[in-house]
């Protein structure tokens, strides 16, 4: 299978989009508000899977600078991911979806490299994601990591997050630790 490359379409940090030179099928490009309902039918079936946790539509409109799209020349999301920061130096990847008809295209990968990307760009050294997709994950550089990655100090604070997110990060009492049943993986960025 031939490997997708991505690649900054415009050199301003703030705005840019990747181009995929895989026949051009897609792009990768941060959200925008007018996205937030094609993310929300892209994921819909992973929630009812319950592979991924549900967002009310509000909640992703309040996330949408978290989000990256994998988009068709048209503009038909097929992709997405987001990058939630959760401290100074930790950041995760979250509801990363592709579209069933564009699975084994390179669009995962391709949106992990963005995020990752835009993580480095924020400051953060080591990005972790809650996830089935094991293998996709190893393959894209994360491993398993079973123990706390924070330290208790940080811990403290994190403890007072209202996000969902971060308390099943901590394995807090106010939700089912690993409601899920997915796996933690950790990728150094460093």
């Amino acid at each position: 299978m031939k490997r997708s490359h991505w690649k900054p379409e415009c050199s301003s940090p703030k705005r840019y989009a990747f181009l995929v030179t895989q026949a051009q099928k897609w792009i990768i490009r941060r959200a925008r508000t007018s996205d937030i309902r094609a993310i929300a039918a892209l994921i819909e079936p992973l929630v009812e899977a319950r592979v991924l946790l549900g967002k009310d539509l509000v909640v992703l409109y309040e996330a949408v600078q978290e989000f990256t799209v994998a988009a068709t020349p048209s503009g038909d999301v097929v992709g997405c991911g987001a990058l939630h920061v959760f401290w100074e130096n930790l950041g995760e990847i979250r509801t990363l979806a592709v579209s069933p008809d564009h699975l084994g295209e390179g669009i995962g990968t391709a949106l992990v490299g963005a995020l990752e990307q835009q993580a480095r760009e924020l400051g953060l050294d080591t990005l972790f994601c809650l996830t089935f997709e094991v293998e996709f994950f190893r393959r894209n550089g994360f491993h398993l990591q079973d123990d706390q990655i924070v330290d208790p100090e940080i811990y403290v604070e994190l403890v007072r997050s209202p996000d969902e997110g971060v308390a099943e990060f901590l394995d807090l009492a106010r939700v089912k630790p690993n409601t899920l049943g997915n796996s933690r993986l950790v990728k150094d960025l460093g």
